[in-house]
């Protein structure tokens, strides 16, 4: 085996001559002796590269992963069918090595595909123009809440209690936390006398998710009426693979869109990189953060595509940037672009009928268990589910079973520890959905015969 250190004799020799010292030993002269190693790296025995893939492939093999498990998991990635052709396409080394496309001579085939996918983000979210694209659901939401602040020059926030808890974190952190306060929660979604009650002319925006973190659907028309007659702005977060059967933000009212895009062909991959996805009305263009691209005529007359707007601080003077922010993810971005291309829109309709059936199946079955109940209705494909003893227990009792039971809402909220939020995709097959009641039901008879 060849040596990993670059340099010959040779050449260290002519590096130290350079600066001056005799020998590495005395480059390092300086390091206190008691924090020198003296007695060599505890290594194992080296390896041969077939004895290292086949460790590797055993400790790989220790992992739980939804390979292994049936995932009934939620709450913001999802295990969702991605064709083969998303990561082909994907894989491809122009997309998969590309860098910032600041030269569209020699960029064309990347900057045409964030175009396509700004053109369907719009037509999905029924929105006037995206970018192209943030980091994920948390910060795009994070930087919808700023531009709007200074859309309008008001300070304050509202954001849906029923939000993502990391979403209103991030918010928090964003603004200052002095700054947002919570809608209360009334039956799993967002209080609407609350919000009339909270709502005045100091409102820069109101933030709604919807579904919301529970997976119900909230009352979205009558909450843009309340927002616009305050003169406020609207903030919408969606879940996109509900849009095929669910009303897109831009009919019930939004003014700005920022929301996850995972579930557009995107793997769960630890929890990131992710899609961040970024859509507004035309009037509010230039206060929109991240970069966009555009479609032109070049000298010859010829169809192209270019970086159109990038009001970012390093294209512009520091204090005219709409945001900070200097990139996004445009690989995740290419992988929505080509699954909801894949997809159209009977596609997607198709996958968010498939969910909505497999959730409401589910929670019928959990409803007949004993001690058991579905706490929130109506909901899109996912629900929390009142146990009879603590959810953690549950979740625990399934990972044994081979299920990925849902996540314990005790995680989020100290008072919540006898509620899971389950989350059901079209993934999930009859027999999924019959082997997790069986396996809940005695989980429960267990826990019960116990106490």
């Amino acid at each position: 085996m060849i040596s990993y250190i670059p340099h010959s004799e040779d050449e260290i020799k002519e590096m130290l001559e350079a600066v001056g010292v005799k020998s590495i030993e005395k480059l390092l002269s300086d390091i206190p002796d008691s924090l020198r190693l003296k007695d060599g790296l505890s290594l194992p025995e080296s390896l041969s590269e077939i004895e290292i893939e086949s460790l590797a492939r055993d400790i790989a093999d220790e992992n739980t992963s939804t390979s292994t498990h049936i995932s009934f998991l939620g709450g913001g990635s999802y295990d969702h069918y991605i064709p083969a052709l998303v990561d082909t396409i994907a894989s491809r080394p122009e997309f998969y090595t590309a860098y910032t496309p600041y030269q569209a001579e020699v960029s064309q085939g990347t900057l045409q595909t964030l175009y396509e996918y700004q053109s369907l983000i719009c037509e999905l979210m029924r929105m006037d123009v995206s970018n192209a694209s943030m980091y994920d659901g948390a910060t795009a939401l994070a930087e919808a809440v700023l531009m709007a602040t200074s859309i309008n020059g008001k300070r304050k926030v509202l954001v849906s209690g029923c939000l993502h808890p990391h979403y209103i974190d991030v918010i928090k952190t964003y603004v200052r936390k002095e700054r947002v306060e919570e809608i209360p929660v009334e039956d799993g979604k967002t209080s609407i006398n609350a919000l009339n009650d909270m709502i005045d002319k100091n409102i820069s925006c109101v933030v709604i998710q919807h579904p919301n973190f529970f997976g119900v659907l909230e009352d979205t028309k009558e909450i843009g009426e309340i927002v616009h007659r305050n003169n406020a702005l609207y903030i919408g977060c969606s879940l996109p693979i509900s849009l095929g059967v669910l009303e897109p933000p831009g009919d019930y009212g939004a003014d700005i869109v920022a929301c996850e895009g995972q579930t557009l062909g995107i793997p769960q991959q630890f929890g990131g990189p992710h899609l961040g996805i970024f859509a507004t009305k035309r009037e509010y263009t230039r206060k929109m953060p991240g970069r966009i691209i555009g479609e032109t005529i070049d000298g010859e007359g010829k169809r192209g595509f270019v970086l159109t707007l990038q009001t970012r601080e390093q294209h512009i003077r520091r204090e005219k940037a709409t945001s900070n922010i200097c990139t996004n993810e445009s690989l995740c971005a290419i992988r929505a672009c080509v699954y909801m291309a894949l997809m159209g829109k009977e596609g997607m309709r198709r996958v968010g009928e498939l969910c909505i059936r497999g959730a409401h199946i589910l929670a019928e079955e959990i409803e007949k268990i004993s001690g058991f109940d579905i706490k929130y209705k109506p909901f899109f494909n996912e629900f929390v589910v009142s146990t009879p003893v603590d959810a953690e227990l549950i979740v625990k009792k399934l990972m044994s079973k081979g299920i990925f039971a849902g996540i314990p809402l005790k995680r989020f909220y100290n008072d919540r520890e006898r509620e899971l939020l389950v989350a059901v995709t079209e993934k999930r097959t009859e027999e999924d959905i019959n082997y997790f009641v069986e396996s809940l039901e005695a989980v429960a008879t267990g826990a019960a015969s116990q106490s």
